[in-house]
């Protein structure tokens, strides 16, 4: 009871909760960032087969980009932490969307056939494992130089060429391994995306599917060239 005088005792705040529909959002957001950063990457990438000055050279004017308007590096780090932003973002909205589903039907089936949905989930849960355990050795190895035998800063070809050496063979394999895991993730999450769209007609739905499927498979391929390259002795 509240007498003449005295102030209501304020009602406890409702944490905001944020919907299904926007966690979406944000996952469709963050990967088509992270998308976009896949194939300008893959891009910079092949430039090694243009010889080892052009890749240098790019490598170089990602760090000088927009100078002298904006200091050394600049550029270069504000897209590293859109990137990062979305990768966080991309995974803590798949998560909160996984845990959802499940409390969603707490009951599980005595016996259950496997779908192609169930297999999606576990390719792009197990899928993102790697990936993210690669992407720590890959910013070791070809960011940092740490882990890389040549290491040298601004040689770019060189630290590719020392790093997919025939007698580093279980690098190339896990570089491979990440670079399926990616093909597998852009090409189901890329669909699940486009599927909204589509709606229309069975046509409609397998043009968009074949869609994810190439881009997928133009990354996958994009990227395994390189260390294949160096491996075969078509670049040293």
């Amino acid at each position: 009871m509240v007498t003449l005088g005295q102030r209501a005792p304020a009602r406890p705040a409702h944490p905001v909760r944020v919907t299904s529909v926007q966690l979406k959002l944000v996952m469709a957001v963050s990967g088509a960032i992270m998308l976009g950063f896949l194939v300008l990457h893959m891009i910079g990438n092949l430039k090694l087969f243009l010889g080892a000055a052009a890749i240098d050279e790019y490598s170089a004017w990602l760090r000088t980009m927009l100078e002298p308007a904006v200091p050394y590096g600049t550029v270069l780090w504000i897209l590293r932490i859109v990137l990062l932003a979305a990768v966080v973002g991309h995974i803590a909205s798949a998560i909160v969307l996984t845990r959802r589903a499940h409390r969603a039907r707490p009951v599980k089936y005595a016996h259950r056939h496997p779908v192609n949905g169930s297999y999606a989930a576990r390719t792009m849960r197990w899928g993102g494992v790697i990936i993210a355990l690669f992407v720590v050795y890959h910013l070791l190895d070809l960011t940092t130089g740490t882990l890389n035998p040549h290491g040298v800063h601004g040689e770019v070809a060189n630290n590719l060429v020392a790093d997919f050496a025939l007698d580093r063979w279980y690098v190339t394999l896990f570089y491979v391994l990440a670079v399926v895991a990616v093909g597998f993730h852009v090409r189901h999450g890329l669909w699940s995306a486009l599927q909204t769209i589509g709606r229309s007609s069975a046509a409609t739905q397998a043009t968009l599917k074949g869609v994810a499927l190439a881009v997928a498979v133009v990354l996958t391929a994009g990227f395994l060239s390189v260390p294949f390259a160096v491996m075969t002795g078509l670049v040293s």
